[in-house]
Parts: C-alpha cells; structure tokens; sequence
C-alpha cells in the first residue's frame, strides 16, 4: 500500500504545480487552454498510437476485459436512473442538478487515467487503458447526451452523437494504433520515435492541466451533492469494476486497470456539457474538483485492492 502511494506522489506534485501555475502570472488562461487541445488532440492520441500499434493481447482477454468495463458502466447507469426519484422526493435534487451528479458517476477522466497508467505500468497497461477508451467512450457520450438532453432543458441534439464519436481523438487514435496492429505493419523505424517523444509528453503536460482546471471557490455551497456525487465515483464505480472483473473472470494486470479507470475522477470536458446543454454547471465544475482531490485517498486503496 504504502509502495503505490509513494509512486502517485509525484502524480500529485504535478497536478499541484498545475494548480499554482495557473493561479501565478506565468502563464495566462488562454495559453492553458490551448495546452489542454494539445493535449486532448496531438499528445494522448500518440501515446494511444505508439502504444496499441505494439502491443501484443489476446482476443478472448480483449472480450472479457470490455465485458468488465461495459458492466459497469451500464450498471452505474442503470442504478443512477433508479435512483434519481428518491433524489428529488427525498434530498430535493434538481433534473439540472441530476444530470451533474449523473456525469459525475459514469464519465471518466482520461488524462488521469492514462499519465497514472503509463507513469506506475508501463506499457501493456496503457494498452488495456486504450481499450478501456476504445469501448466506452463512445457509449458514455451517447447516454450522458441522452441523460442531460431529457432532464435539463432538451438542447440536445441526438443527431449529432455519431459525428462527435467519430471525431474524438482518441476513438480516433484506438482505431488507428489498433488497425496498425491488426495488419502488422505496425509503426516503422523512422515514425516511432515521433510518437514516442509525443506520447512521452502526454503524461505530464496532462497532469499540468488537470491541475490548472482546479477550482475551489463554491464547493461549500453544494457539499451535500458534492460528497454524494465524490463517493460513488471514487468508491461505487471501482467497486461495480470489481463485480464485472469477477463476472468475466478478470485477474491480474487487466483487473488493476480497470478499476483504476473506475477510480479516478470524472472527465473535465463534464462542465463543458453541463454549460452547453442546460445542466448545473456549477455543480459539475465543483464535482470535478473535489473529485481530483479525494482520489488522492482513494486511488492508492482501490489500486492496492486490486493487486491483492
């Protein structure tokens, strides 16, 4: 236990150093966000790229692990639905302020997700990682646009999901890295080294980033959701990975990684929707905080479990 903890610290002093670079004058606001588009389009679909091209899993490891993920990912969802009537009788929840704490649940943050992989695995993790992408991002987007589009104020267009899939970085670089291995041509001597220095730099410029979209301002004022949306998250979504891994038959390295996707915080890009389609904006950009800072605690437990 105290082993993975002492391998996240630096995880945590990076997105610390985020945090205070954003609030020094070094470096402006809209230098982050264009940082955080290099991120999300050049250096992660590298990293995806460089590592799936090379990676050698089996089929029926492949089946069984995207079996794990997708359980739990539709049994979140399926218990968050349940449970929204009891939310507004009993705590008074909002259909805004639902569709928050839904995002919260079931997305994921994939910049986390792939710098812990890539910084404590290694290689094959980052692999698994990508299939984690690879079946569930595409699934997530639809249900969450369905989801805020029904219970917030209907701006939703449904018609425009396939486009935002197909467009996404990195759906796009899963298919091509997994295409590239498919076929065995792989990545050739003289283009690896591109997407090696690329994807290398993916780990920590990411976790800069996740840093700079801190914000502490107006957690106070939705402590009650807050603590709510941060622990079934951080503890529900690992533990609904456990149930699926152990209905799929998932041991080992594979177990690990998907429970660290279900571990860690949800997908900043969740405020972005929240504000665009009529959810509660500022309790999704309060989730997202707190989130990060708790996994601190809970990522090291989950992950510990899963190595036991």
């Amino acid at each position: 236990m105290l082993a993975i903890v002492y391998t996240l610290i630096p995880v945590v002093l990076v997105i610390a150093l985020g945090w205070l670079l954003k609030r020094s004058s070094l470096i402006g606001d809209a230098h982050w966000s264009g940082v955080a588009q290099l991120c999300f389009l050049i250096l992660f679909p590298a990293l995806l790229v460089k590592t799936l091209a090379g990676v050698q899993i089996g089929s029926t490891e492949v089946l069984a692990f995207a079996g794990t993920v997708l359980f739990a990912v539709f049994a979140m969802t399926g218990l968050m639905l349940l449970a929204y009537p009891l939310m507004t009788r009993r705590f008074g929840v909002t259909p805004a302020a639902f569709t928050s704490l839904f995002q919260g649940a079931t997305r994921w943050h994939g910049f986390v997700a792939l710098s812990i992989v890539g910084f404590m695995l290694g290689d094959e993790a980052t692999a698994y990682m990508a299939i984690v992408m690879a079946v569930i991002i595409p699934p997530l987007l639809v249900i969450n646009i369905l989801v805020v589009s029904s219970f917030a104020d209907g701006r939703g267009d449904l018609r425009s999901v396939p486009g935002k899939v197909l467009r996404n970085p990195f759906v796009l670089a899963c298919l091509v890295g997994g295409a590239l291995n498919v076929s065995g041509i792989g990545l050739p001597d003289p283009v690896y080294p591109v997407f090696d220095m690329l994807g290398s730099g993916a780990l920590g410029v990411g976790l800069l980033v996740v840093g700079a979209g801190l914000e502490f301002g107006k957690v106070a004022e939705h402590r009650g959701l807050v603590a709510f949306g941060t622990v079934v998250r951080l503890i529900g979504m690992p533990l609904l990975m456990f149930a699926g891994a152990w209905l799929f038959g998932v041991r080992g390295l594979p177990l690990t990684v998907a429970v660290l996707a279900g571990a860690v915080p949800t997908a900043s890009s969740s405020y972005v929707l929240a504000r665009q389609m009529g959810g509660d904006a500022p309790l999704m950009a309060n989730l997202i905080t707190v989130q990060v800072i708790v996994s601190v605690v809970t990522l090291p437990l989950m992950i510990w479990l899963a190595q036991q």
